[in-house]
C-alpha cells in the first residue's frame, strides 16, 4: 500500500513538471506558433548613404580692387555677378560733375529705348536679345521680395542693363538715323565721365563682384598650409550671412573654380585623403562633385578642402556655409541585412520560388546597419569564388520584385 501512494506521489510530481515544462515552451514560443513559417522581403530598388553636415569657409582665388579716390562713392560699371573681360572697366569713382552728367545720359538711354519701341526697329542681335532676357530675369526675381538691400541691388543691375542695350543698339542702328545721334551724344558723355573719373580695369578674366568683407587677402587659394581650426573660428561669422555690397571696392574672382574649407572630426573625416571624390550637397539642396585637395592633421579635428566647379556664381554672396558631406552613395537593388546569408565568405540570398527555396549568391555593394545594396555576380566573378561552368549555368539571379526569405 504504501509502495503504492509512492509510486502515485512520483507520477504527480512527474506529471506537474511536464505541465510547467510545457507551459513555458507555450509562453516563450507563442509568438513563433501562430507566425507564418517564412517571411518574405520584396527585392526593390532605393540608395544607401553615409553623410554628415559641416560648416565651411568659401576661399576663391580673387583680387580686390580699389583706387586712390574711394571716398568719393563708385558706379558699378559692371553688374554685381557679371562676367568680363581682362583690361575691361569695372567699375569707376564718382567724379566732381557725376550727377548733372548722369542725368543727361539717363534721358539719353530713355529717349533711344522709347523711339526703338514706338518705331519697331529690328535689329537683329544675339546680345541685346541676351540683355533683354537678363533684365526680363531680374524684374521677375524682385517679386515677394521685401529686403530692401536685394530690392536695390536689382534695381542698380536692371539700370545697368537698359544703359548697354542703349548703347548697343545705337551702335547698331544707321550711321545717318536719328538714334545713331543720341547715341553719339551718349558716347561724348560718357567720355566726359571718363575723363574726370577714377577708373578701375579688371586684371584678369573673370567675375566681378562688390561683396568684399576683408577676407580675400586672408582665406588664400594658392597654398592652404595657413589654415588652422582657430584661424576659421577666429573670423565669428554666421553662417549663411550675405555679405553686404561694398561702395568702395570690387573684386574679380575665379568663376570655374573655389575651394571650401573645413574643420571636422568625425571617423570619415580621419580617413579621407587627398583625391578622393566626394558629392556636397548645399543649401539650395544642389549636389555636386568636389575633390579633396588638401588634408591637415591637428590635435582631435582635421582640415579638410574641397574643390568644386559648379555652383560657383550661386555662392559668390557668401563667405561661411552649412553643406552635407556626403562620403559615399549606392543606388540600386535594396534589400534588408536579414535576408543575407554568410557562408565560407560567400554571401546569398535565399529566393522562395512557389514553396521551393533556392540559394542564390549576391555580391553586397555597401551595407548600414539596417540595408544592403546588391547585385548578381558575373559570371567570371562566380568562376573566381569557385563555382564550375555546369554550376554557374543552373544558377539562378535575383531581379527586381523577387521575393526572398527574411530570416
Amino acid at each position: 500500500m504504501k509502495e503504492t501512494q509512492d509510486e502515485n506521489s512520483k507520477f504527480k510530481i512527474i506529471t506537474t513538471i511536464i505541465c510547467m515544462v510545457f507551459i513555458i515552451f507555450l509562453v516563450t514560443n507563442s509568438t513563433n506558433i501562430f507566425k507564418k513559417p517564412t517571411d518574405l522581403y520584396v527585392v526593390a530598388n532605393g540608395s544607401l548613404s553615409e553623410e554628415e553636415t559641416a560648416e565651411g569657409y568659401i576661399i576663391r582665388d580673387e583680387i580686390v580692387l580699389q583706387g586712390e579716390n574711394y571716398k568719393n562713392g563708385m558706379v558699378q560699371v559692371v553688374a554685381d555677378g557679371e562676367r568680363v573681360a581682362k583690361s575691361e572697366p569695372v567699375f569707376r569713382y564718382y567724379s566732381n560733375s557725376e550727377n548733372t552728367i548722369l542725368s543727361q545720359i539717363s534721358k539719353l538711354d530713355e529717349e533711344i529705348n522709347e523711339i526703338i519701341e514706338n518705331s519697331g526697329m529690328n535689329l537683329p542681335s544675339s546680345d541685346i536679345t541676351s540683355i533683354e532676357k537678363q533684365i526680363e530675369t531680374t524684374v521677375d526675381s524682385m517679386y515677394n521680395v521685401n529686403y530692401l538691400q536685394k530690392i536695390q541691388e536689382n534695381k542698380n543691375k536692371i539700370e545697368a542693363y537698359i544703359s548697354k542695350k542703349a548703347k548697343m543698339t545705337g551702335t547698331l542702328s544707321p550711321s545717318d538715323s536719328y538714334v545713331k545721334q543720341l547715341t553719339d551724344q551718349r558716347n561724348a558723355l560718357e567720355k566726359e565721365l571718363e575723363d574726370s573719373s577714377e577708373i578701375m580695369y579688371a586684371p584678369i578674366s573673370g567675375m566681378a563682384s562688390y561683396r568684399v568683407d576683408g577676407l580675400e587677402t586672408i582665406l588664400l587659394a594658392n597654398n592652404f598650409d595657413y589654415l588652422s581650426t582657430d584661424l576659421l573660428n577666429s573670423f565669428d561669422l554666421k553662417i549663411g550671412a550675405v555679405v553686404p555690397l561694398s561702395s568702395e571696392k570690387g573684386k574679380i574672382f575665379n568663376n570655374f573654380e573655389c575651394y571650401i574649407a573645413t574643420s571636422i572630426d568625425s571617423e570619415k573625416a580621419m580617413l579621407a585623403k587627398v583625391g578622393d571624390k566626394i558629392t556636397l550637397r548645399l543649401s539650395n539642396s544642389d549636389e555636386i562633385e568636389a575633390e579633396i585637395v588638401y588634408v591637415k592633421e591637428e590635435n582631435k579635428n582635421r582640415i579638410l578642402v574641397f574643390k568644386i566647379e559648379e555652383d560657383i556664381a550661386e555662392l559668390m554672396e557668401y563667405r561661411k556655409i552649412s553643406f552635407d558631406i556626403v562620403w559615399w552613395k549606392y543606388s540600386g537593388w535594396k534589400i534588408s541585412n536579414a535576408c543575407i546569408i554568410e557562408e565560407n565568405d560567400k554571401t546569398y540570398v535565399e529566393k522562395n520560388r512557389t514553396g521551393f527555396v533556392e540559394k542564390i549568391p549576391v555580391k553586397v555593394l555597401r551595407q548600414n546597419d539596417t540595408y544592403s545594396i546588391v547585385e548578381n555576380y558575373t559570371d567570371e566573378e562566380l568562376q573566381g569564388l569557385g563555382y564550375s561552368e555546369s554550376e554557374i549555368e543552373e544558377l539562378n539571379k535575383i531581379k527586381l520584385y523577387d521575393e526572398i526569405i527574411l530570416h
